[in-house]
């Protein structure tokens, strides 16, 4: 799962339309020229009205969050995954995480043909002047405006003035590598990234050797629960993980290889909130709940309806939440029985069973 970049309950397609409009307004204004050849590339794209009015430019976009990669599909943009390929324009929406930030305006420089162009935007209050500061210490220099409390920044790759060693010294701060012992593959940017999540580990200890048949992990993050129910349950015949963040869910890939419970494991690439595919027996989740850094249960509670209703008739839900969370009114509209398991450390774990047909 991932905390920082989930969609609005208003309308998830306007999250962020604010930096959207910022980022494109030097191409708008001619600040900033569009590419002659029409091509350029847009890291962590979004989709929105400020993109569609950009004419003449052939968007390859990457987005690895599938909710802003269905929206992207659903306007008509082309989604690259060529990581060879070089553009005169690279426009990139950096996320909160200084690291991964950093790794990936990196790899937009990486991506510029010589001579170049890199656009960025960041929230003034989600570190726009850390942004700018990190592109002129790649760039040597750079320029910039503000509006919608946003800064957008650019600047062009000089090879007399790039700063190589650095690019590469980001890029290398972004990679998977192993924490909790060693058990597990993470990399920054991802929900409890350099930790195990003290919820789910709570959720973990509270999980029935007796839980079987065909299980779920919806938001899977890294794999931490699943591959702690493969180590308790052997009565588990299929586990699915559902994760909407392709970074986290490519490395519970390798985490959970390591796991010698026969199940078979399926990966889901997935927008829990959208529903889900099949029918479970238990499903078992650590819901996100925010939104841009602001608290939103309104996910939290999307997550359970779709839970309840690809739960089989004699089905259970184990969940872990922030305490203050508000879920049991939404977990009682969908099952007749709901049993507080266990509080600690600020989390509260909940079972859900018999839901309502």
């Amino acid at each position: 799962m991932i905390c920082h970049e989930h969609q609005q309950r208003r309308n998830p397609l306007m999250a962020g339309a604010g930096v959207l409009d910022t980022l494109l307004l030097p191409l708008r204004s001619g600040e900033l020229v569009l590419p002659q050849h029409g091509a350029a590339l847009f890291l962590r794209a979004r989709a929105g009205a400020a993109l569609d009015a950009v004419a003449g430019v052939q968007w390859q976009c990457q987005q690895s969050f599938k909710p802003f990669a269905d929206a992207l599909r659903a306007a008509g943009r082309t989604l690259d995954s060529d990581d060879a390929a070089r553009y005169p324009l690279v426009l990139v929406l950096p996320p909160r995480q200084r690291a991964e930030a950093r790794a990936t305006l990196a790899h937009a420089f990486m991506r510029l043909n010589p001579g170049g162009t890199v656009l960025a935007a960041m929230a003034n209050d989600a570190g726009a002047r850390s942004m700018q500061a990190d592109i002129e210490r790649l760039a040597g220099s750079s320029h910039s405006l503000c509006k919608n409390k946003c800064r957008a920044v650019w600047a062009v790759s000089d090879p007399d003035r790039f700063d190589s060693a650095l690019c590469a010294q980001w890029l290398q701060a972004d990679a998977p590598r192993l924490i909790a012992d060693g058990r597990f593959n993470s990399r920054p940017g991802l929900f409890a990234w350099d930790r195990i999540d003290p919820g789910s580990a709570l959720l973990a200890t509270q999980l029935p050797a007796d839980l079987g048949g065909r299980c779920a992990d919806l938001g899977a993050g890294y794999g931490y629960l699943s591959a702690e129910l493969l180590a308790r349950c052997p009565g588990i015949q299929t586990l699915d993980l559902f994760e909407a963040e392709a970074r986290a869910l490519e490395l519970a890939r390798i985490n959970l290889a390591r796991c010698t419970h026969p199940a078979e494991r399926r990966f889901h690439w997935h927008d829990v909130t959208a529903g889900l595919p099949g029918r479970y027996d238990v499903i078992v989740s650590n819901p996100p709940f925010h939104v841009d850094a602001a608290s939103e249960p309104a996910l939290g509670r999307a997550f359970i309806a779709s839970a309840a209703q690809a739960l089989s008739p004699g089905g259970q839900l184990w969940l872990v939440a922030n305490r203050h969370l508000p879920y049991e009114a939404q977990l009682a509209r969908h099952f007749r029985t709901i049993r507080p398991v266990a509080q600690a450390h600020g989390y509260k774990v909940l079972h859900a069973s018999e839901r309502y047909l």
